[in-house]
C-alpha cells in the first residue's frame, strides 16, 4: 500500500491533471452566455487559480478507481463553485477587495451587477456540469449533486461566510474559529474528496478515512492561508495581503501565534497522513502529495 508521497512524480502527475482540467473549463465555460456574462464568466474561471479543488477530486477518483468522466466533470464543477464564492466574497457588500488572481476582481472590471450575475450563472453551470445526458449513471449523479449542494450552501460555504461576516473584530475561541473555517473553506475541500471517492463504489472503510483526510487538508489551507496573509506580499498572493489584519478579522494567526499556526497546520498535515493510511486503498500517493503541497504552499 502506498500512502507517502515518495517516489511518486507529482509535478508531472500534478500537469497532466491541470492540461485536462483546464481544456475541459475552457471548452464548458462558454463565451456565449447573453449580454456580455459568458465574458465575465470565464474571465472569473480561466487563467488563474491553484485548482487544488479539481486535483483533490482527481486524486481521489483514481485511489477509488473511480469513472474518469465523473471525475472530471465534479472537479470543474467544484472550481465553478469556488470561482463564483471568489466573485461574490470580493464584492464591496462582502469583502471588499480588488485583486485576485494577480488581476482586477470581476466586479471591478465588470462592475457590480454583472459580477454579481456571473456568480450566480457559475453556481448554476457547476450542476449542469455534474448531469450530463449520457457517460455518467443517474445515481451517481444524484449523488454528487447531493455532496457539493452541502458543501456550498447554509450547512457548508455559505454558512461559514456568514459566520465570518458576522465575527468582524470579535473574539472567537479556538472551537468557534475551526468551526468557521471548517464551513467557510473546509467544506467544499472536503467535499472534493467525497465526490471523487463517489466516482466509484468504495468501501465503508475508504469512505470515512477519505472524510477524515479531507476534513483535516481542509482546514489545514485555511490556517495556511492566515499564516500566508501575515507573511506574504500580495504580488506572491495574487491578492490583497494583510488584509484579514486590516478587516480586523479573527484568524489562527490571531489566535495562536504565528509559530503555533504553523506548527498546527503541520499537524493537520500528518493527521492526513494517517487517514490515508488506513483507507485500505491501493495508491494514496497523489493525496499525500496534495496534502504535502497545501502545507508548503507560498501563495
Amino acid at each position: 500500500m502506498q500512502t507517502t508521497a515518495a517516489n511518486f512524480d507529482f509535478k508531472n502527475w500534478q500537469t497532466l491533471q491541470l492540461a485536462e482540467v483546464e481544456d475541459c473549463l475552457s471548452r464548458w465555460v462558454s463565451a456565449d452566455a447573453p449580454a456580455g456574462l459568458g465574458e465575465s464568466m470565464r474571465y472569473a474561471v480561466l487563467d488563474g487559480g491553484k485548482r487544488l479543488r479539481p486535483l483533490l477530486v482527481l486524486a481521489a477518483s483514481e485511489a477509488v478507481g473511480g469513472l474518469r468522466d465523473a471525475a472530471l466533470r465534479a472537479a470543474c464543477a467544484a472550481e465553478l463553485i469556488h470561482a463564483y464564492s471568489l466573485v461574490h466574497d470580493d464584492m464591496p457588500c462582502m469583502d471588499n477587495d480588488v485583486l485576485r488572481r494577480g488581476k482586477p476582481t470581476v466586479h471591478v472590471k465588470f462592475g457590480e451587477a454583472e459580477a454579481l450575475l456571473a456568480g450566480d450563472a457559475l453556481q448554476a453551470l457547476a450542476f449542469e456540469f455534474l448531469t450530463p445526458d449520457d457517460g455518467v449513471p443517474a445515481a451517481m449523479q444524484a449523488k454528487l449533486c447531493r455532496l457539493l449542494a452541502r458543501a456550498a450552501g447554509a450547512e457548508g460555504m455559505a454558512g461559514g461566510q456568514a459566520i465570518d461576516l458576522a465575527s468582524v473584530g470579535k473574539s472567537l475561541t479556538e472551537d468557534q474559529l475551526r468551526r468557521m473555517h471548517r464551513l467557510k473553506t473546509g467544506a467544499l475541500l472536503q467535499a472534493c474528496v467525497t465526490m471523487g471517492a463517489a466516482c466509484a463504489e468504495t468501501s465503508k472503510e475508504a469512505r470515512i478515512a477519505l472524510t477524515e483526510y479531507g476534513a483535516a487538508v481542509g482546514l489545514a489551507f485555511q490556517v495556511v492561508d492566515d499564516i500566508l496573509d501575515v507573511v506574504a506580499d500580495s504580488q506572491t498572493l495574487g491578492k490583497t495581503a494583510g488584509k484579514d489584519a486590516a478587516s480586523d478579522k479573527p484568524t489562527y494567526v490571531s489566535l495562536l501565534g504565528l509559530e503555533p499556526a504553523k506548527q498546527y497546520a503541520e499537524e493537520l498535515r500528518d493527521k492526513a497522513h494517517v487517514a490515508l493510511a488506513q483507507s485500505g486503498l491501493a495508491d494514496t500517493r497523489a493525496l499525500a502529495a496534495l496534502a504535502d503541497a497545501v502545507v508548503r504552499r507560498t501563495h
